[in-house]
């Protein structure tokens, strides 16, 4: 069995790790509904700001992951 080249086995663990962690993300929004009775969209088209300020926090959480995920897998 011959072996992967390691900048492409890097890039699949980057791939892999940023699909991980959206996937994971959207699970948490799914739960954050279900847990306080609330649509996150129909909330933000009402014009709800601390929603929309979670919402980007949620996207800097997802952002940092993600660059932490690229960043030990070129390592």
């Amino acid at each position: 069995m011959s072996e992967l080249d390691p900048v492409l086995l890097n890039f699949v663990y980057a791939v892999l790790g940023t699909a991980l962690t959206i996937f994971s993300m959207w699970v948490g929004c799914k739960i954050f509904n279900h847990m306080f009775c609330f649509q996150i969209s129909e909330e933000l088209h009402n014009g709800n700001v601390a929603v929309g300020t979670m919402l980007a926090g949620m996207f800097i959480g997802i952002g940092v992951a993600t660059g932490l995920v690229i960043g030990m897998g070129l390592n």
